[in-house]
């Protein structure tokens, strides 16, 4: 069911707008009505992450059989309690097998199972915001998606 699949990754921190909100929804919406994805795979450590699930919620209202799924990278295995509070705002969640003692790398492991399980990814990639210090894992994740040749939709570009 990968081509029903999408995944978002981007910047811990993003420029948050209602324009940016809008064209998020509208690219989400199109996904669904137009290519039936009806599964979309969520990270984590990132504003970007959490702005995606926030529109999703709304989202979820207007197409209910939509399924968000927590691809997490830490806590191989968790108690029913931290599960049910994952529920409350995701279908499922799962811990790839292949991340177990991946250490500092398991959040480019993770980026990288998602897309491999994806034929869609929405990004928020803006080079000028991106770390000096360090590799981005956000231009890591987008190189490793355009090698893949994913359908991919950089929103950081469309506003």
């Amino acid at each position: 069911m990968k081509d029903k699949t999408c995944c978002f990754f981007g910047h811990r921190n993003i420029s948050e707008t209602e324009d940016l909100k809008s064209k998020l929804i509208e690219i989400i919406e199109k996904l669904i009505v137009e290519e039936k994805v009806d599964t979309f795979l969520f990270g984590s450590k990132s504003r970007f992450n959490s702005f995606c699930l926030e529109a999703m919620a709304e989202i979820k209202e207007k197409y209910p059989h939509i399924k968000r799924v927590y691809v997490r990278t830490v806590y191989p295995y968790i108690s029913e309690h931290y599960k049910d509070y994952l529920l409350e705002s995701y279908e499922d969640t799962y811990y790839p097998e292949k991340i177990v003692n991946s250490g500092r790398a398991s959040y480019v492991e993770r980026n990288y199972e998602m897309i491999d399980n994806s034929h869609y990814c929405i990004v928020y990639y803006d080079e000028p915001c991106a770390p000096t210090t360090r590799k981005s894992g956000t231009k890591i994740a987008l190189d490793y998606a355009i090698k893949k040749e994913k359908r991919i939709t950089n929103i950081a570009s469309t506003v």
